[in-house]
């Protein structure tokens, strides 16, 4: 494979997360191994915002807030262990 001038080599990263496609492209000039790390923290920020859009909502139901303030309190009886 002929490099050529390495100030010409473009970055180019695609990646599918779930039915998701995403692409970088990097066509800033600098050295090849500065390049890949601009396109390793584009993907670190598209990859958290994916998370953060798909993660579980952080509300928690009034219901299941109180159920663990019951789990805080000491069981008058405690679980017997098995042999």
């Amino acid at each position: 494979m002929n490099m050529g001038d390495p100030s010409k080599l473009h970055v180019k990263v695609r990646f599918c997360l779930a039915s998701e496609l995403y692409c970088c492209v990097d066509t800033s000039k600098g050295a090849l191994s500065e390049r890949l790390v601009s396109i390793k923290e584009e993907s670190m920020c598209i990859l958290k915002d994916f998370i953060t859009k798909h993660n579980v909502p952080t509300d928690i139901p009034e219901e299941l807030s109180e159920a663990s303030e019951d789990d805080d309190e000491v069981s008058e009886n405690p679980p017997k262990k098995r042999k």
